[in-house]
């Protein structure tokens, strides 16, 4: 084994981890779709899943992610499945934490939403300090930051796009529960993920990302 393959194991997971990980999404995926509130929802709302995958799995030699990385994606990857299942307006842990705030709706999308920044938000600030696309950690940072907030908005557009071409059948997958601002306070949710990964994760971030092999930088410019 190599210097460089033992740096990719200390900060990455093993075969054998990842390997239960996405096992285990897989099942929580085969579960969520056996009798879902409603089906078309499901699709759209488990399609980052059925997509990260097999991305997840095509990537992992050439370029591994960090351990937390990975963690994180197989949450966020639960957190889509269980909305997926239910829709977001009827998840039950959503209607406990309702109750528990006496909130006016059920918050369940608002978890997504955080996890939308989060998790793009320290993909990106990896991708970009690992190939040396930026060479500051602060504007790696800021440009992470900015990713997440497009991730979101896209997001908002396809459901907008879904809206006009699905009409009725949209809501289930809009989940707005009658707010008028849930485009906005989702976006300021994802803002406070992406800030939330920033503050919070990024040294232990960092420290994994150290006992990783360098990923190759990007092809030099061509005058």
């Amino acid at each position: 084994m190599t210097p460089d393959s033992n740096r990719n194991h200390a900060g990455s997971l093993g075969p054998a981890a990842l390997a239960a990980l996405g096992l285990a999404l897989l099942l929580a995926l085969l579960a969520s779709g056996w009798r879902p509130h409603d089906r078309a929802t499901w699709w759209m709302e488990v399609a980052p899943v059925l997509i990260a995958l097999p991305l997840l799995a095509a990537t992992r030699r050439r370029f591994p992610l960090s351990a937390l990385l990975y963690g994180l994606i197989f949450l966020h990857g639960l957190v889509l499945i269980l909305g997926g299942a239910y829709t977001y307006a009827r998840v039950p842990l959503g209607f406990w934490l309702q109750d528990l705030f006496a909130l006016s709706r059920n918050p369940y999308d608002k978890i997504g939403h955080f996890a939308q920044g989060l998790i793009p938000a320290l993909l990106a600030r990896e991708i970009l300090l690992r190939r040396g696309q930026v060479r500051g950690r602060r504007m790696a940072s800021f440009l992470s930051v900015c990713v997440a907030l497009a991730v979101s908005a896209v997001y908002e557009l396809i459901e907008w796009w879904a809206a006009l071409a699905l009409g009725q059948g949209a809501d289930e997958f809009l989940g707005t529960q009658g707010d008028p601002w849930d485009t906005q306070s989702d976006m300021f949710l994802a803002l406070l993920g992406a800030l939330a990964g920033i503050l919070l994760l990024a040294r232990w971030q960092d420290r994994q990302i150290a006992r990783l092999a360098p990923a190759p930088g990007p092809p030099p410019d061509i005058p």
